[in-house]
Parts: structure tokens; C-alpha cells; sequence
């Protein structure tokens, strides 16, 4: 047998023996920003710090009415539109979530019952109802309440054509509650509203409504396939029913920073709308996730997790713009 095989494929050294193990150079990641994980646990901790460091948000001087609208399902609208308004309430504001989707799962992660025939959304706008009798305290977050959607609201698209007004008649019972509110001295400073994936007149009444459009954008291509056509339908809606409806807020939802795909639709969607996108994007988060399932937001499920903490810095960014709009 040739002596080639038989050598050992363990390097020695110029001496008799094999090198010891501590004569072996191993390269060890740097423990700095320049590597994922330290980056994201460098962002984290300044979210942390951030987040503490805000106890309480300004009022805004009027009511801010933001309708939460994407035709596309799946990008995070109700999952933005709970948390932050849960968000918002913990820093010290009085905030109103209306559910306008039949699903009604803004209302199951509120922890506000909304069983078929619980009365709420679709009373108001197909039946006339006053606001005052149908909106309920979230249980588990002081200063936030809930105007639920139960499975009746499914059937409100055919009732609303043959109505008076159709398109305007949640803007009616809204305006009336929070001037009502106000004249008692518990005045709504924010007002969410969640849309159903669809541009039916449940959608229409929503943006009647609202005065600002929040925008949560997936962070995939085929999120930005349908934006375009989302942002021609709210121009007809400024140019035929509520020319006060204006796009102010967009929200990168699902964001993964290790891929180039998140990057390069957060890079997308900012050279569009510049100072509209939030700073800070929503990253993938189990917490998110887990939290409807417990009837909770993620701000209340898990206050220190990365998805929380994107929410709370979200919120604080959409009350300092508010107030620097106002001055």
C-alpha cells in the first residue's frame, strides 16, 4: 500500500507531534453592529430606551379620524390598527377603534364580545343607533374604547344602497358622538377605523369619515402591485365626497431586515411617499402573532418584545407629526 494514504490529514507542526487544539486559529464574529444579529439587538435596545423615555404623548388639538385602509388582505390593517391604538391609549390619550370588518377580529383582540347580535357598528350605520349606546371600554387598557362589527355587518353592503346618504352615514354618527363627547368633557383625541380588505361602501363610509389615511404596506412586491390603485380610489373619494381625506401615514408592516426584499420595497415605498412612512417599520414578530389568540394586543401581551416596541414607537411618530402639523 502506498504511504500517500496512509498520512494523517491532521497538520503537524515542525515538530514530532500534532498541534494542540489552542494552536488552531478559529475566527470569532465581532461582537459589533457590523453582524444581523448585533444589529438587531442594538436596535432593540434603542426602541427600549426610546420608548421609555416617552411617558405620555401630546394631545393633538383636534380629533385626529384615521381610517386604517388597504384592499389587500393580509398586510396587517387590523393588526396595526389594535396596536396602535392600544399604543396610544398607554401613553395617555383617549382613543375610539371602530370596527368596520364583518370579521370583526379588531374587536376579539380588544377583548370586546361581538357574538351575532351584539350591537354595535351595523346598528349605527344601517339602523341609526347613537353611537353613546353602542361603544364599549377595552377592558384591559384604560382610556381606549371599542365600537364593535359582529357577522351582522355582513350583510350591511346590500342594506346600505337603497339608504338616504349611504356613503356619509358613519361620518353622521361619528361627528355627533365626538362633539357629545366633547361637550362632557371627555373628548376622543384619535379615532381608528379598520376596514374590511375591499373597496365597498363599508370602505367609502370609513373614508367619509376619516380625515387621514393610514396605510399599512407589506413588505413583499405584491403589496405595492394594488397601492396604486388604492391611491386612485381615495382621490375620488377627495374629489367627489370628502376633500378633507388626505394620505398622511404609511406603516411598513412584516419587515424582515435580512432580507433584500424587505429593503428594497421599504426603499420603494419611501422614494414615493417620503416623509409619510413611519421610521420605524413592523417587523415579523411571534408575539404579534400569538396575541390575537389571547384577546390582546402585543402591547399588552409583551411590552418589551420587538413588535410592541415597533408599535409604541409607530405611535409616538403619528402624535409628534400630528403635533408639528397643528403648529
Amino acid at each position: 500500500m502506498s504511504d500517500q494514504h496512509s498520512e494523517s490529514p491532521i497538520p503537524r507542526s515542525a515538530g514530532t507531534g500534532p498541534r494542540s487544539a489552542s494552536a488552531y486559529s478559529v475566527q470569532v464574529p465581532s461582537n459589533n453592529a457590523s453582524t444581523p444579529l448585533a444589529a438587531e439587538v442594538e436596535e432593540h435596545i434603542s426602541l427600549l430606551q426610546r420608548t421609555s423615555a416617552t411617558t405620555h404623548l401630546e394631545r393633538p388639538t383636534n380629533t385626529r379620524v384615521f381610517v386604517v385602509a388597504n384592499q389587500k388582505g393580509g398586510v396587517g390593517k387590523t393588526t396595526t390598527t389594535v396596536n396602535v391604538a392600544a399604543a396610544l391609549a398607554i401613553k395617555g390619550l383617549r382613543v375610539l377603534v371602530i370596527d368596520l370588518d364583518p370579521q370583526g377580529n379588531a374587536s376579539t383582540a380588544l377583548n370586546i364580545p361581538h357574538a351575532e347580535g351584539t350591537p354595535g357598528v351595523y346598528e349605527a350605520i344601517v339602523e341609526g343607533i347613537d353611537l353613546d349606546e353602542l361603544v364599549k371600554p377595552c377592558p384591559d387598557i384604560p382610556g381606549l374604547t371599542v365600537l364593535p362589527a359582529s357577522i351582522d355587518l355582513a350583510g350591511a353592503e346590500i342594506e346600505l344602497v337603497s339608504l338616504v346618504a349611504r356613503e356619509s352615514r358613519l361620518d353622521r354618527a361619528l361627528q355627533s358622538y365626538l362633539k357629545a363627547s366633547e361637550a362632557a368633557g371627555d373628548r376622543i383625541d384619535y379615532v381608528l377605523i379598520d376596514c374590511p380588505p375591499s373597496l365597498g361602501l363599508l370602505t367609502v363610509n370609513a373614508m367619509v369619515a376619516g380625515r387621514e389615511v393610514l396605510i399599512p404596506i407589506q413588505c413583499e412586491y405584491y403589496a405595492l402591485e394594488g397601492l396604486g390603485q388604492l391611491v386612485r380610489n381615495i382621490e375620488l373619494i377627495r374629489a367627489h365626497l370628502n376633500p378633507k381625506l388626505d394620505i398622511t401615514t404609511i406603516l411598513l408592516t412584516m419587515y424582515d431586515g435580512r432580507t433584500r426584499l424587505s429593503a428594497g420595497v421599504a426603499a420603494e415605498v419611501r422614494s414615493h411617499f417620503a416623509e409619510k412612512v413611519i421610521t420605524t417599520p413592523i417587523p415579523r414578530s411571534v408575539r404579534i402573532s400569538e396575541a390575537p389568540s389571547y384577546q390582546q394586543s402585543v402591547i399588552t401581551y409583551d411590552s418589551t418584545s420587538s413588535g410592541a416596541l415597533s408599535y409604541l414607537e409607530a405611535a409616538r411618530e403619528i402624535s409628534a407629526a400630528g403635533v408639528k402639523g397643528a403648529r
